[in-house]
């Protein structure tokens, strides 16, 4: 027995000297040690040793697996392999999402005996409102923290692709602030309505006299983000003819500021963003194919908030303590209810301008549905995105029942069922009927 405890002790000293957050556990969830920093984080004041992983970590009584998470524990004991995954696990501060990577121990019989769990804090998302990090909990939200958390330490290329008002370029923030250029700048430029040589003076710099009104010499914003994080937001829009010195500037880290002979050298990691179809763009000769494989090496689709309606209340509350931080506000259930149905064409950005109005329109300290825009309003009374079917239509179109649909009926029905096709916006199912969005507006007021 006493031999059989030696190999234990010898892990336990080790993972004591250790400064990230490790445990030991057995193959049946149970952890045999944990080192002073698992201890500090996740411990809470209370013994952790004895206790299962998943109950100290998650609050759960049954394995992860069995509770509708991952288990890097039952993966490596399928595969013998060491696993990695990003969990939400309860810490001293709340929930903070968490990168596993668990590694099996063999014993004297080649059997895997044990498993050591090193856990590193994301440090970039919360699974609770938090008004200086990114906040979500759905499955699409996690997904793409996952990839950001593997791409996060490296120097690769990352393109960011989601629609507008997503929040690509605090994502691109957060996978710097992860990065071992933390400590470095963070550039973001905005590529959307710079002209050729004004883009090109703003990336690369330019010598003085090099054009008109070019007084001094400047430096460039890859000069600026030497060492750190360029971020280039609107990729689309880079004019064609600067895509070939881009490209340059990737594959020789070498640029020239405008009006200059001699190259400079750049040491930087490229973030782009884009809302565009670039695919379709490289088809129709508007994007440099070579660009757009060097570009994107690394992927990230951003999910629209429509796809992870269930983080609204997390993301209201968060935004909530930013727009009116000296306010205790709270939110309606009814007012929650318009904010969940909502389908939100202009995603976390106009939830965030939804909220500030509602901020300047609430006299007291909860918002109700009063305080919203008609068109969040509107969102429970005609339809709301996650009641559409497999088919495109709502589920809960039409009303049931003996009686016949009236002619009125019908007519709200249709344009009800179009309207949910279009996640609320009325701007886009006006342009469908040709009318006017006041004509539309009209329309529905009529129908009621």
């Amino acid at each position: 027995m006493a031999t059989a405890m030696q190999p234990l002790a010898e892990l336990v000293s080790y993972l004591d000297t250790l400064p990230e957050p490790h445990i030991l556990c057995d193959t049946n969830y149970y952890i045999l040690a944990a080192n002073k920093a698992y201890r500090h984080i996740y411990g809470s004041g209370q013994a952790v040793v004895g206790q299962t992983c998943y109950a100290v970590s998650h609050h759960y009584s049954k394995p992860c697996d069995l509770a509708g998470e991952t288990c890097p524990l039952k993966q490596s004991l399928a595969s013998g392999q060491r696993e990695r995954i990003l969990h939400l696990h309860h810490t001293r501060e709340g929930e903070a999402y968490v990168n596993i990577e668990l590694a099996p121990v063999c014993g004297g019989d080649g059997k895997v005996a044990y498993f050591i769990e090193k856990m590193e804090p994301l440090g970039v998302s919360h699974g609770l409102p938090d008004a200086r990090a990114l906040v979500g909990r759905a499955p699409a939200f996690r997904r793409m923290l996952e990839l950001m958390s593997r791409v996060a330490p490296s120097d690769a290329t990352v393109m960011l692709q989601g629609e507008s008002g997503s929040g690509k370029e605090l994502v691109a923030k957060a996978i710097h602030d992860a990065s071992r250029r933390a400590e470095q700048p963070f550039v973001a430029v905005d590529c959307s309505g710079l002209t050729e040589t004004l883009f090109e003076s703003e990336l690369f710099g330019h010598e003085k006299g090099s054009f008109t009104g070019a007084a001094a010499r400047r430096i460039g914003l890859v000069e600026a983000a030497s060492g750190g994080t360029l971020f280039l937001d609107e990729l689309g829009d880079i004019p064609l003819g600067m895509q070939v010195k881009l490209l340059r500037l990737l594959e020789t880290g070498a640029f020239r500021r405008v009006g200059a002979s001699e190259f400079l050298k750049a040491d930087i990691r490229l973030i782009s963003a884009t809302h565009r179809n670039l695919r379709a763009m490289v088809q129709d000769g508007r994007f440099r194919q070579d660009l757009y494989y060097r570009l994107n090496t690394f992927p990230i689709v951003l999910p629209a908030l429509r796809e992870r309606s269930s983080d609204v209340p997390l993301l209201a509350e968060a935004l909530l303590s930013r727009v009116a931080p000296n306010r205790q506000l709270h939110i309606s259930p009814e007012a929650m209810a318009c904010l969940m149905n909502y389908g939100y064409p202009g995603n976390v950005r106009e939830l965030r301008n939804v909220l500030e109005r509602a901020t300047l329109l609430c006299d007291g300290d909860t918002i109700q549905p009063v305080d919203l825009s008609i068109e969040v309003q509107e969102a429970i009374q005609w339809g709301a995105p996650q009641e559409v079917g497999a088919g495109g239509t709502a589920s809960n179109a039409y009303p049931t029942g003996g009686a016949s649909p009236t002619l009125s009926e019908l007519a709200v029905n249709a344009l009800r069922e179009r309207l949910v096709r279009h996640q609320g916006n009325r701007k886009a199912l006006a342009a469908e009927l040709g009318i006017s969005e006041r004509t539309l507006y009209r329309k529905l007021r009529n129908l009621r």
